[in-house]
């Protein structure tokens, strides 16, 4: 199992999602913006190496901007060194990346044009992810999307839209269950159809199934990933006291934590932690082991 968390590192003192207003775009800012992200994101993946993190989210952010009609610039080719070079790193460390796709990504939309901008995002993270030439086990991972009052042809929209996908996008996407609409019964009818992986979001099973103990989630989601895949990635957090329900928590809860494992001992998965203080509560896991 690799221990990871996503997109942000508090203790590195920089971030690899720094952006610009969209009023500000021109090709200096983005390519300003650009060469600090990738310096902060060598960093970052240099600190976990040095703690023996191995499995990171890459946050959408990297290239402001980059499937907006505004740019026109070739990012691809004046960064493809940098992004070859942090493959590079990557490979040599084993580290497992993922990627997630902001939520306004919907390619089971109504509307043409959210689902035409959701393959445009879909297509540049995938760039992102062939340019450092990483295999298909790093993924990106995307909700099903909305219901649109009837959850029904929501999920027959998804599947017909996802057909559309190049193969390159097909290999890296996989579907997470939601915490409201779509929970891990209905991911696996969508998998029956098209046989997308399903990433377990262990948090939003906890709040949204189909009465299925974790046990059994893990065991029906790991059976949806192939060879090619690399192994389960699964999404851990736990609900934050006191707070609207499916807040997640800011400290890893160690006890629930423990119990988790506890259960899943007999599973082989890569665990992201969804927790508020990110790498800090990934360094106390790995200190116990």
């Amino acid at each position: 199992m690799k221990i990871g968390y996503p997109c942000i590192n508090l203790s590195v003192g920089c971030t690899a999602n720094s952006t610009f207003r969209l009023k500000s775009y021109s090709v200096h800012n983005l390519i300003k913006k650009t060469n600090k992200n990738l310096e902060c994101l060598q960093k970052i993946l240099e600190f976990n190496v040095a703690n023996k993190i191995f499995f990171f989210r890459i946050g959408s952010g990297l290239i402001p901007f980059a499937s907006h009609e505004f740019c026109k610039f070739n990012w691809q080719k004046h960064f493809q060194k940098k992004f070859q070079k942090i493959g590079k790193y990557i490979k040599k460390h084993r580290i497992r990346i993922s990627m997630h796709p902001d939520q306004f990504v919907l390619i089971n939309a109504k509307n043409p044009k959210i689902v035409e901008k959701s393959f445009k995002e879909l297509k540049y993270h995938c760039e992102i992810l062939d340019l450092m030439k990483l295999d298909s086990s790093a993924k990106i991972q995307i909700h099903i999307g909305g219901v649109y009052d009837n959850k029904k042809e929501s999920m027959q929209r998804f599947i017909e839209k996802y057909k559309n996908l190049s193969l390159n996008i097909k290999k890296r996407l996989v579907i997470e269950n939601d915490d409201k609409l779509y929970g891990l019964k209905d991911c696996l009818k969508i998998h029956q159809k098209i046989k997308i992986p399903i990433l377990l979001d262990v948090f939003h099973h906890q709040c949204f199934n189909n009465h299925e103990l974790i046990i059994k989630a893990i065991f029906l989601a790991q059976k949806t990933w192939k060879k090619k895949d690399g192994i389960l990635m699964v999404d851990y957090s736990s609900q934050k006291p006191g707070a609207r329900k499916g807040a997640h928590i800011e400290h890893i809860d160690l006890n629930q934590y423990q119990e988790f494992i506890n259960q899943t001992k007999n599973f082989d998965f890569d665990l992201m932690l969804e927790i508020k203080d990110k790498e800090k509560s990934a360094l106390e896991i790995l200190s116990l082991k």
